[in-house]
């Protein structure tokens, strides 16, 4: 065959050995602009030094390895003894084991711990995202333990350690511990209270013996897991170690692996209890009390993780336009493939924006910022989520059929686009926690109000917005079959609003036109061609050394 027909032209140089976090001029600024002076040169080295590490022919390998050679379920050794482990591919533990060493679950013990860990996250999660599954959980256990101080004391250092140690043996006898989680049973999903899975308690007071079936438990090699089980006192939230203090195993059945569409570095399993020992989380019939600090945390991860993917998509999207030429110029150049590129541009830095805000108020604690947090999370979990998928399905359209090939890398973002959507609540729930929070909490309205506020006068349609949104909040009837639509106008007012305040004028224009003023068609590439879009598309440029 001759030679000559084998020469590669025209074909994109590999997006990797970049800084994720430098060349990410919004995440920058967020971070500049919420993290305290005397901090910022120590969360820009760390960020950086990670960002780096995600954006290397070797992290990026890792991720590939992971999710090509996924978990395989180990229920019986050769001798047929049950074990119930799980195997995971050694880049799997790699991409773990280095963002625990980041300090990725160990926001709660350092300053400005919430948005030096989210950004962290937004960074880290672009090398793979199925391992953020155990590092969310983890992170979010602790706020939950906390409801019992001696519990807390006992697991929290293992939790927020930076030290990663595979394999089951009893957590005291490691230097650091993952927490997973099982609340969902068949016959109930999202209805936890409908769970089945029993408690007896023993004599020794907070000890129980569990027995029931979970319906997803995700990261079972984890060292222990809260769940949720019926008590004689009704529902109530546990602590159900893999491996008892004696380093016996503790009964812990891993039925199946779930053959899932995307996620798949990671496990998640179906597991049965049988007569497996556990410790009392806060009190008998407060389960779902107990877990509500861990609910909210893991749904703002929702919310970065969705945002991590469309940044990573978006990037991959404007590389592949800054080197691919078609008709005597490169595509970024042309003026319809510019409008999407700026279309797509938009949205995650509105999506990188507001999830940084929510990190930044979990750090200050005030009654007012944990009231915003209160509405603020679930729009924004409902919002940012369900604009991944399609943000990712149009980046990888601009990269055509090669796009649709495995070994870009945009397959695997699109499949694991709708799990932030679906993980800690589908959308009807956060858009009906939406309604609780404005119905039973009006100090949440009130601080979220305040927020948008802020922003007033700046742009007529910003301000036109908020009006159409009062009104719509001031009309009840029917309010439940509006939820969806309210969450929406909602979460994109508070993204108008935090744009027109801290991104370039250009960015935030473009936004308010599009999202605000509606002038824009239904799919990306349709905003207002007399923007500034070429200014919109650099900024969001991944610049590779």
């Amino acid at each position: 065959m001759a030679a000559t027909t084998h020469t590669v032209s025209n074909q994109v140089p590999p997006l990797t050995g970049y800084d994720v976090f430098g060349t990410d001029q919004a995440l920058a600024e967020a971070v500049q602009r919420h993290t305290p002076p005397e901090l910022l040169a120590e969360v820009r080295g760390e960020l950086g030094e990670l960002g780096r590490a995600a954006g290397s022919a070797q992290v990026q390998e890792w991720g590939a390895q992971a999710n090509a050679n996924g978990p395989v379920l180990r229920s019986h050794d050769r001798y047929g003894h049950r074990i119930d482990e799980v195997e995971f591919h050694p880049a799997w533990h790699r991409l773990l084991g280095h963002a625990v060493g980041a300090g990725l679950t160990g926001a709660w013990v350092r300053p400005a711990g919430h948005l030096r860990r989210a950004a962290g996250l937004l960074v880290w999660t672009q090398a793979e995202a199925g391992h953020g599954c155990p590092l969310s959980m983890t992170h979010a256990a602790v706020p939950a333990l906390r409801t019992d101080p001696e519990l807390a004391a006992e697991w929290e250092p293992l939790l927020t350690s930076a030290v990663y140690e595979q394999g089951l043996r009893p957590a005291a006898r490691k230097a650091g511990a993952l927490l997973g989680m099982g609340m969902t049973e068949k016959q109930g999903g999202t209805d936890v209270r409908a769970n089945t899975t029993r408690a007896e308690p023993l004599a020794a007071a907070g000890e129980y013996l569990l027995t029931g079936h979970k319906w997803f438990c995700s990261a079972p090699m984890s060292d222990g897991f809260l769940v949720l089980a019926q008590a004689p006192g009704g529902l109530t939230c546990f602590l159900l170690p893999r491996v008892l203090p004696d380093g016996t195993r503790n009964p812990f059945a891993i039925q199946r692996l779930k053959d899932k569409l995307g996620n798949r570095s990671n496990a998640s399993a179906e597991v049965e209890f049988d007569g497996s020992w556990a410790r009392r989380v806060g009190e008998e019939g407060r389960g779902v009390r107990a877990i509500i600090g861990m609910v909210a945390a893991t749904r703002l991860d929702c919310v970065v993780g969705s945002a991590a993917l469309m940044r990573q998509a978006v990037a991959q999207a404007i590389h592949h336009c800054t080197y691919r030429s078609v008709f005597g110029g490169v595509l970024v150049e042309k003026p319809l493939m510019r409008n999407v590129l700026a279309d797509l541009a938009l949205e995650s830095e509105a999506a990188t924006v507001l999830a940084m805000r929510l990190a930044a108020a979990y750090d200050d604690g005030s009654e007012s910022e944990r009231a915003f947090l209160r509405i603020a999370v679930p729009a924004a979990k409902y919002w940012v989520t369900k604009r991944c998928t399609p943000v990712v399905g149009e980046a990888l359209e601009c990269l055509g059929g090669n796009g649709y090939v495995e070994e870009s890398g945009m397959p695997r973002l699109l499949r694991e686009a709708p799990l932030g959507s679906i993980w800690e609540g589908a959308g009807n729930v956060q858009a009906l926690d939406v309604l609780r929070a404005l119905q039973r909490e009006p100090l949440a309205l009130n601080a979220f109000l305040q927020e948008v506020g802020r922003a007033r006068g700046a742009d007529h349609r910003l301000d036109r917005a908020i009006r159409d949104m009062l009104t719509e909040l001031a009309d009840l009837d029917g309010i439940e079959a509006r939820a969806r639509r309210l969450t929406e106008r909602m979460a994109l007012v508070l993204q108008g609003s935090l744009l027109v305040r801290w991104a370039p004028p250009e960015v935030a224009d473009a936004f308010c036109a599009s999202r605000l003023g509606g002038d824009r068609g239904a799919a990306f590439g349709t905003l207002p061609h007399t923007l500034d879009l070429a200014s919109v598309v650099e900024r969001a440029r991944p610049v590779a050394p």
